[in-house]
């Protein structure tokens, strides 16, 4: 099977090789060349990489082909420094270029790899000078921290449009692996540490050694732990070594480490050297040369002297380090030791005694594969298991990597939702968006990639495949379902146990198929990197199976979830072939738009919005078309309802279909009035509608259209034709038992009594519209009688009430994505904080709302917003910045829009009063008042304001009359003159 791995690739030619064959013997070349493909063989094999190719006197090797490792990419690097070493003996030069990234291998034997890694590799190897080893971004992103490098900057590589950025490999860094980690404080792990502490005292307490062993997965914080706990020791040895899983003589790895650590012998010290200084820190010289054998200061095979030698010249190295002031032995991914090395350990932690020893071991749980009694049996071990972190610690710790850094709160949210706990997932994502600033693309970061499909591959292939067919299915999955995908593999529960045991995967507590136990993996990254790695065309075949099997085992029930499977197999075979079968195409069609009508009838609309242009994308009809659009205008989108809508009427008037063309001019009369502010024609495409489908078979459909005709007799200030349009919708919904319509009715009656100030009307009419729309389940309905409660509160002065319902209804259009309404309900909100005296509040409020206004393309509402705001800020003393509002929100209104007119010419008034433009701003109040003549709600606020201003000036009398008026339609109000709006 085709397999698609996060790889790395290295390509390394010989330098010259035609001026070396004309200077030298034929025979010496022949030679010299052969030792120089056999050091380079030799040095990829010990890292671990597979030699994939010889091309002439250049040589292409891959490393995670076909088994990942976690640290390929730093394998490959240390590779080429090996090579650039061994080259320099046999007195030639060389050059290399090495880059990481996705390619295309099979996952057999064979490591034939395609991909941009590949050819970046070999262009990089072209450019290198003489002795230079290249790296690409990838690489540099995989090895941060691990290496010496110099920044040679952007290069043009050929074949490439544009220059990627390189770097020089000087070396390898120095600092020990195990001590690389946050930079950030630790968090949530207090316990450990006090763990920790504790038994290292009883060690200093006892004088006896104690092995301490902090078992977790890849990325939860051992190491952080250890860093955290040695930090804080005073007058203790620490010293520590890191248990390799390639390479030559590695068997004692991590213990050649602390010894030539603790005597100060660097790598590149003569042997002499190295030895005199072992010999300077150990009492017996056997002692010394036993240790030398294990570090390979001498040139010897660890066979040569028996384990029980070297474990006893181990122990008198730690007792008298030990004995000299307390020693801390930290071992570092020991679940990749060799059984020499952890029978060594076992051996220090038995019988060094009268001595302060803790033996600090790091490891997956996979040592207990190998190593299943580690530790137990004895007095003075202890095992602890790091979990993920609580989610106020993973905040805690993402805070403390971005206080230097500012990244938008929801994408710190879903990095957490995404890491799920483990604070180097949290890490090293954060890292990414910060290199990326905040706009990386939906992908893993290459260093957890790497890290988990290292865990992958090193799992038998039964396993391995079961997790790949199953990261088809989603986070969770069915092992009914498996045999439709893998039917190869031969018992899946047995699988599913192991997984269990090695934890890749949990158990679900329920199951949404009945008779189906249910499993996830248990983080979703583990499903991500499953998944990716599978080739495109495996994972359509994949999603193509699954569907079926969900047709036959679940119906209907799951229609959603087999349209998503049905589309991504369609998706695949576009990417790969450029066309979908059309069998497939017209299955995953009309599951998109069975789905598309479910998330309809729930008010799910951005949902349906998506699957129905999923579904008209693959397969175009007009009823997707119109089902399409439909979801548009339930999302206030007005620009794209307006191309949208008219190409279904145009069309269902071609086609002679009456209904989809009434409501697709009930849809356009909605986009005329509140898009284009034309209430005219608003009026026009609405009678169009009703001709068309004021017939009984489609309730829907004439209740909307006579709704869209309440909604231009408000804008025209009809009062007559608002409630006759109303009772007729009314009637619709009654006879047709459509509660979810009656109570829009409801709540579109109460609105035109609140308008006409019949509160106690409009009460009763609220109350049942709320109770209606709590028996229709609808929440778009109970949204709208939420609003309108909140309009009654206010006018009535109940200022609690009026938020709550405010914040309510706000918070009902939001989840259903009505940004419309939602902003609408937002701009109330600031009208209750501005009345509560919060004018900070208000003004946030406000400028939300005329955001979220714009980005619709309204102009019912955002002409309020404005004008409100404009008012507010004359208020705090902004003159100019109200101006610009004011006459923006004049510039915004609709020509038939009666009650903005009003409203808007006030708001304006109120500004060039504040100029001390008077003769301008009594005109236009004045203005304003008599165009409200017969709105008595939008003449409340007209009137006050000029009664405020004729006062202001000394003109009581002429103020007399309109304050008479103002009494009549808001007593409360009058008694209080110097609250204004």
């Amino acid at each position: 099977m085709v397999e698609r791995k996060l790889a790395t690739v290295l390509f390394v030619d010989l330098v010259e090789s035609t001026e070396l064959l004309e200077a030298h013997d034929p025979e010496v070349v022949r030679r010299r060349v052969t030792r120089f493909f056999e050091n380079v063989s030799r040095c990829i094999v010990t890292h671990g990489g597979t030699v994939e190719k010889f091309a002439g006197d250049a040589v292409m090797a891959a490393f995670g082909i076909p088994r990942a490792h976690e640290d390929d990419a730093e394998r490959a690097v240390l590779s080429a420094l090996a090579i650039m070493e061994s080259v320099e003996g046999l007195e030639l030069e060389a050059r290399i270029g090495v880059e990481a990234g996705e390619v295309v291998a099979d996952d057999g034997d064979s490591t034939f790899a395609t991909g941009e890694a590949v050819n970046i590799a070999a262009r990089l190897q072209q450019s290198a000078t003489p002795g230079q080893i290249l790296i690409g971004p990838g690489v540099y992103r995989l090895t941060a921290g691990s290496l010496e490098t110099e920044d040679v900057g952007p290069l043009q590589l050929k074949g490439r449009s544009a220059p990627i950025w390189v770097w020089r490999v000087t070396g390898a860094a120095e600092r020990p692996a195990w001590a690389r980690s946050f930079e950030a404080p630790l968090v949530g792990r207090d316990a450990e540490l006090d763990l920790l502490a504790n038994t290292f005292e009883r060690a200093q307490r006892d004088r006896r050694a104690h092995l301490f062993t902090v078992y977790g997965d890849p990325g939860v914080g051992k190491s952080r732990l250890a860093r955290e706990f040695v930090a804080g020791l005073d007058g203790t040895t620490v010293l520590a070594g890191r248990s390799l899983p390639y390479g030559e003589g590695v068997t004692y790895w991590p213990l050649a480490e602390m010894v030539k650590a603790a005597a100060g012998i660097a790598d590149d010290d003569p042997t002499e050297e190295a030895l005199e200084k072992l010999r300077a820190t150990c009492e017996i010289e056997a002692v010394a040369d036993l240790l030398g054998l294990a570090s390979g200061i001498l040139a010897a095979v660890e066979g040569e002297r028996s384990r029980e030698e070297l474990a006893w010249a181990a122990r008198a190295w730690a007792l008298k380090l030990a004995q000299a002031q307390p020693l801390v032995l930290v071992f570092e991914d020991i679940h990749w030791a060799e059984d020499p090395l952890l029978d060594l350990v076992e051996h220090l932690a038995a019988w060094v005694r009268d001595a302060p020893l803790l033996l600090l071991c790091l490891a997956r749980p996979e040592l207990l594969d190998v190593r299943p009694g580690w530790g137990g049996g004895r007095v003075r071990a202890t095992a602890i298991e790091l979990e993920p972190l609580a989610p106020s610690d993973s905040e805690k710790l993402a805070d403390a990597l971005l206080a230097e850094h500012s990244l938008d709160g929801a994408v710190r949210d879903a990095v957490l939702e995404k890491a799920e706990g483990n604070p180097l997932f949290v890490e090293e994502t954060i890292r990414m968006l910060v290199q990326e600033d905040g706009h990386a693309p939906d992908v893993i970061p290459d260093t957890l990639q790497a890290l988990i499909a290292a865990r992958i591959d090193g799992l038998p292939d039964p396993q391995k495949t079961l997790l790949q067919h199953a990261s088809v299915m989603g986070r969770s999955f069915w092992p009914g379902a498996l045999a439709a995908l893998a039917p190869e593999l031969e018992d899946p529960s047995a699988l599913i146990d192991d997984l269990l045991l090695r934890e890749f995967l949990l158990e679900e507590r329920r199951s949404t198929i009945s008779g189906e136990r249910a499993y996830r993996f248990k983080h979703v990254l583990i499903r991500e990197v499953a998944y990716a790695s599978l080739s495109k065309s495996s994972r359509a075949e994949l999603h193509e199976r699954f569907a079926g099997w969900l047709r036959e085992r679940a119906g209907e029930e799951l229609t959603e979830i087999r349209a998503y499977h049905l589309q991504q197999a369609c998706g695949l075979h576009y990417e790969l072939d450029g066309s979908c079968p059309p069998e497939l195409s017209q299955e995953a069609a009309s599951a998109l738009e069975a789905a598309g009508r479910r998330a309809l009838s729930r008010e799910s609309f951005a949902t349906a919005r998506r699957l129905l242009l999923e579904a008209l994308e693959l397969q175009p009809s007009l009823e997707r078309r119109y089902l399409a659009a439909r979801a548009a205008l339930r999302l206030a989108d007005f620009p794209a309802v307006a191309v949208e809508m008219e190409e279904v009427r145009a069309r269902a008037e071609e086609a002679g279909d009456r209904r989809l063309q009434g409501r697709a001019l009930t849809a356009l009369a909605h986009v005329a009035l509140y898009h284009g502010a034309d209430a005219v024609r608003g009026a026009e495409l609405a009678d169009a509608a009703l001709e068309l489908v004021a017939d009984e078979s489609d309730p829907d459909a004439h209740f909307e259209a006579l709704l869209a005709r309440w909604h231009v007799a408000s804008w025209l200030a009809d009062l007559d034709g608002m409630l006759r349009y109303l009772e007729q919708a009314l009637t619709v919904a009654t006879v047709a038992g459509r509660k979810d319509l009656e109570t829009l009715a409801a709540q579109g009656l109460a609105s035109t009594y609140i308008t006409d100030l019949e509160l106690d009307r409009a009460e009763r009419l609220i109350e049942r519209a709320i109770e209606l729309a709590d028996e229709s389940g609808s929440v778009r309905a109970r949204a709208a009688a939420l609003a309108q409660a909140g309009s009654l509160h206010m006018i009535r002065d109940e200022l609690e009430a009026a938020a709550a319902d405010y914040e309510e209804s706000s918070r009902l259009y939001a989840e259903i994505a009505d940004a419309q309404a939602a902003a609408h309900s937002r701009m109330m909100l600031g009208r209750v904080a501005e009345r509560r005296g919060d004018e900070g509040l208000a003004e946030r409020l406000y400028r939300e709302a005329i955001k979220s206004l714009k980005s619709v393309g309204d102009r019912a509402f955002l002409c309020e917003a404005q004008r409100r705001l404009a008012q507010l800020l004359v208020g705090r003393g902004r003159i100019e910045e109200a101006e610009a509002l004011a006459v923006s929100a004049r510039e915004t209104v609709g020509p038939e829009d009666a009650a903005s007119l009003v409203t808007t010419t006030m708001a304006l008034g109120i500004v060039r009063a504040a100029q001390g433009r008077d003769d301008e701003a009594e005109k236009l109040l004045r203005e304003a008042v008599r165009a409200s003549d017969g709105f008595k709600l939008f003449a409340i606020d007209p009137l006050k304001t000029l009664v405020q201003f004729l006062r202001d000036r000394g003109r009581p009398e002429e103020a007399a009359p309109f304050e008479e008026r103002w009494a009549e339609l808001s007593p409360v109000e009058a008694k209080s003159a110097a609250r204004m709006a």
